[in-house]
């Protein structure tokens, strides 16, 4: 059973509804520990202190604030505990909107929620009233020494909380337009053909990590002592944005004929009748 990261309740107008949230993602990257290429020992992080020229243990060290060059405002956990934010406990839901108009770059990470013993019919009526009005809830919840603005929807079964980054995070530039450049109308229709071919309902199971795949058989090559065919890039062929789209749109049909003809090869499984008991 996951370990919950933040337990607290969600304030619904005057319905409170605890909750406990759990992380929804985790990373599957391949980790890597530093070595000392001379004999192959791991290396060791060393907290340094320069003034006292020696390491430090956890229980030395503080966290500060650098108001100035070299000037610090010392901050406890106790001052942390101590900040007058209703978010370190409550999610009280702020708004309500469409989840289109949240645009994809504020998101940040993924959580889930599971209701206490005693907020399991509160959470359940938030969660198919959100689902029967397609609207996602507007929050705040301060996680991790940080107030986050976050995002709550409805997602098989539960309510899966999203972080959002404030406008101020977001680094992409609002109103840079692409130069004007002459696209013909059969550059567009063509590029429309392109984009038809390739619409189809997301299917996350489709993709893989390759690069990890890859990098886990170079691992077990080596563990076997062999080495692998080098893949030499080939240089990209420069062509006109037509014919371009023309190979593009080409090569596409020919993979969405082969799919077709995979899908009508598959046997159609056979249903079992049902027999009743009398």
């Amino acid at each position: 059973m996951p370990r919950s990261i933040w337990n607290g309740v969600i304030s619904f107008g005057m319905v409170s509804i605890p909750v406990k949230l759990f992380t929804g993602t985790e990373s599957k990257d391949i980790s890597f520990n530093q070595l000392h290429r001379d004999d192959n020992v791991r290396i060791k992080m060393m907290r340094w202190c320069p003034e006292d020229n020696r390491a430090v243990e956890m229980s030395e060290i503080v966290r500060g604030y650098e108001y100035a060059r070299d000037q610090y405002v010392i901050l406890t956990e106790e001052d942390f505990e101590k900040l007058p934010l209703a978010s370190k406990h409550t999610i009280e839901l702020a708004q309500f909107v469409d989840a289109e108009e949240i645009d994809p770059v504020f998101y940040e990470k993924t959580y889930y929620l599971e209701p206490d013993e005693k907020g399991v019919k509160p959470f359940a009526l938030l969660m198919r009233a959100l689902k029967e009005k397609g609207l996602t809830a507007v929050a705040k919840i301060a996680i991790r020494n940080k107030e986050r603005l976050c995002a709550l929807r409805p997602v098989d079964g539960t309510l899966v909380l999203e972080t959002l980054f404030y406008p101020d995070e977001i680094r992409v530039e609002r109103g840079t337009e692409v130069p004007e450049v002459e696209v013909s109308d059969r550059e567009l229709e063509m590029a429309f053909t392109l984009i038809d071919l390739l619409h189809e309902p997301f299917a996350p199971e489709k993709f893989t990590d390759e690069y990890r795949e890859a990098l886990m058989k170079l691992i077990d090559a080596k563990l076997e002592g062999e080495e692998l065919a080098v893949v030499t890039p080939q240089p990209a062929k420069v062509v006109d944005l037509m014919t371009a789209l023309k190979a593009s749109v080409a090569a596409a049909q020919k993979r969405r004929g082969g799919e077709e003809e995979e899908e009508a090869e598959r046997p159609t499984p056979i249903r079992r009748r049902r027999t009743g008991t009398g």
